[in-house]
C-alpha cells in the first residue's frame, strides 16, 4: 500500500511540473507577463463578483477567457443552477455573438443544485473533450469545499481540460485554485464618432498558486482580435499593472 501511495504521489506530482508550462494568455503583453506569460490551461481559476450585480461581468470573463483556451471543434461547457437563473438573467444568444463568441460553441447546462453541478463538472473533465469547464455558483456553497475543488483540479491537469468558478454573493473560501480574481464591469471609452466602446473589465488578483499576487488592472475586450487589451482604446491609458484607480481607493500588494 505504501509503494502504491507513493508512486501514485510522484505520478500527480509529474503532471503538476510538466502542466506548469502549458499557459493561456489573456493577450494583454502586461497581464501575461505578471502571470508568467498567462494563467495554467489545464487549472482551476475562481471569478469573484465584485458585487451582485457584477456577476454577468464574472461569467463574461470566464467565457471569453475559456474562448481563449479553446481550438477548433472544441467546446466550452457551462453548468448553472436554475434556482440562481431567477436573479442572475438567462443566457442571450446575441449578446454572446457580440462578445465574439459562437453559441453553437458553448454546450448550457441547467442542474438542480450545486451538488450536481459538481458531479457533470467532474464527469465532463474526466472526458476530456471540452476546452473549459464552467460552473456558475451564486451564493454559499457548502459542496463546493477544499476537497471538491481538488478533485477538479486532480481531474482538470489528467484531461487538460481548464475549469472556472464563477462565484457571486459570496466571499473567497478555501480551494486549490491555481488563480483567484475580483471582477467588475467598467465603463467602457466610446469610440470614434461616439460610438459604443469595447467590454471593460476591472481585476484584482487575488491568489496566484507559484506566482506574484496583487495585480490589479483594467482590461477591454476586443471581439475582432480575440483577446483583451490594455491600454483601453480611444487614446486613454489604463490604470497601471499593479495599481487601480477604482473609487474604493483599494492598492496593489
Amino acid at each position: 500500500m505504501g509503494d502504491s501511495l507513493s508512486a501514485l504521489l510522484r505520478q500527480s506530482a509529474g503532471i503538476a511540473m510538466d502542466s506548469e508550462t502549458r499557459r493561456t494568455a489573456f493577450g494583454a503583453a502586461e497581464v501575461d507577463e505578471w502571470l508568467g506569460g498567462g494563467v495554467r490551461r489545464d487549472g482551476v481559476h475562481e471569478w469573484y463578483a465584485a458585487s451582485i450585480e457584477d456577476g454577468a461581468c464574472a461569467a463574461a470573463m470566464a467565457l471569453l477567457l475559456a474562448e481563449r483556451r479553446r481550438e477548433e471543434r472544441q467546446s466550452i461547457l457551462w453548468l448553472r443552477e436554475r434556482r440562481g437563473e431567477r436573479g442572475a438573467g438567462h443566457p442571450y444568444g446575441p449578446g454572446l455573438v457580440d462578445l465574439g463568441l459562437d453559441p453553437d460553441s458553448i454546450v448550457l447546462l441547467r442542474l438542480g443544485d450545486v451538488t450536481a453541478m459538481l458531479r457533470a463538472a467532474a464527469d465532463s473533465v474526466r472526458h476530456g473533450g471540452a476546452a473549459s469547464v464552467v460552473l456558475e455558483v451564486h451564493g454559499k456553497a457548502p459542496a463546493l469545499d477544499l476537497t471538491a475543488s481538488r478533485r477538479l483540479a486532480l481531474a482538470a491537469a489528467r484531461s487538460d481540460v481548464m475549469v472556472q468558478l464563477v462565484r457571486s454573493d459570496t466571499e473567497p473560501a478555501a480551494s486549490v485554485a491555481h488563480s483567484r480574481w475580483r471582477v467588475a464591469s467598467a465603463p467602457s471609452v466610446a469610440l470614434e464618432a461616439n460610438a459604443p466602446g469595447l467590454p471593460a473589465f476591472d481585476l484584482e488578483l487575488l491568489r496566484h498558486r507559484g506566482g506574484r499576487e496583487g495585480l490589479q488592472c483594467r482590461l477591454e475586450w476586443d471581439r475582432d482580435k480575440g483577446c483583451f487589451q490594455t491600454p483601453l482604446s480611444g487614446g486613454l491609458s489604463a490604470p497601471s499593472v499593479g495599481g487601480t484607480d477604482r473609487a474604493d481607493g483599494r492598492r496593489a500588494a
